[in-house]
This record gives structure tokens, C-alpha cells and sequence, in this order.
């Protein structure tokens, strides 16, 4: 077969790992339930629902899917489990307490929700150092980087709020 090159193998992306996963399922459903709570807010007369619900599809939704995404198929595995762990753990854990915080008028709850955010996206962050694709992984860096920061900036708005 003279003139042609040879095809190189390349590996194949790793299998989603369990908190990759969860992440993602995470992220989908909680786009679901922001939009039943859109769909009942009107209706129900939620004080915080408009918000309750942007919430949920912005910050538990799509940047869940966005983390479970990325660390399966543009950090491809460089997340120890046990920091992946910790990781998923801090990420629901912070969510929990945002949501939960603000629906029950408590600064504290929500400033504790928003630190524990800020720890699993610098885990994230961490991971991303080293990515297989060079622009995706700067976009991915930059997108993990305006969450983190705008993390503190809503915890001034509830206390803030709430005093």
C-alpha cells in the first residue's frame, strides 16, 4: 500500500465514571423540576419561585451537566474518586443549601451552600489544568471561573436581602 499514511489509533474517550454520571443525571433532572417550578409559580403564588427555578435549570441543571460532561470527555479521568467524590458530594450538599437557605430566609445556610459550591468548582478547576483539547479546555476553564466568582457576588445579594 505504497503512498497512503497510516491511520493512528487514537484511544477512545473513558467510560462515563459513577459521579460523572450522577452529575449529569443530576443536571437533567433538575432542568425538569426548574421547569415544573417555572410552571407553577404563577399559579401558586411562590414568593421565590422565579428564582427557585432559574436556579435550578441554570446552576443545578446546566452547570451540572456541563461538570459531569466535561470531566468525562474533556478531563477524561483526571479526577482522583476520592476528589470526585468529595466533589459531587460538595456540589449537592452546596446546592441543597442555597436553594433551601433562600427559601427559608437563612444568610447562613445559603453562605454555607455557596462555599461549598465554590470547593467543588476549584476541584473542577484543579482537574481542568491539564485537558485534552487546548481551546475547549481554556472555554471550559473560563465558563468554571465565572461561576466561582459569581458565587461570592450572590452571597452579598442574599445576606444583604435578608437583613
Amino acid at each position: 500500500m505504497e503512498g497512503m499514511t497510516p491511520v493512528t489509533a487514537q484511544r477512545p474517550p473513558r467510560a462515563p465514571q459513577p459521579w460523572d454520571l450522577t452529575l449529569l443525571v443530576l443536571g437533567a433532572v433538575s432542568v425538569v423540576v426548574g421547569g415544573l417550578v417555572a410552571a407553577v409559580t404563577g399559579p401558586l403564588g411562590l414568593e421565590h419561585g422565579s428564582w427557585a427555578a432559574a436556579y435550578l435549570v441554570l446552576v443545578c441543571g446546566v452547570v451540572s451537566v456541563a461538570l459531569g460532561a466535561a470531566q468525562t470527555w474533556l478531563v477524561g479521568g483526571r479526577v482522583p474518586p476520592s476528589a470526585a467524590a468529595a466533589q459531587l458530594l460538595a456540589w449537592v450538599a452546596g446546592n441543597v443549601g442555597v436553594l433551601g437557605g433562600t427559601l427559608a430566609g437563612s444568610s447562613t445556610l445559603v453562605v454555607v451552600g455557596g462555599v461549598l459550591l465554590v470547593v467543588a468548582l476549584l476541584v473542577a478547576l484543579a482537574a481542568a489544568l491539564r485537558v485534552r483539547h487546548r481551546f475547549l479546555g481554556w472555554a471550559y476553564r473560563l465558563v468554571l471561573a465565572v461561576v466561582v466568582l459569581s458565587i461570592p457576588v450572590g452571597l452579598v445579594l442574599s445576606v444583604v436581602r435578608n437583613r
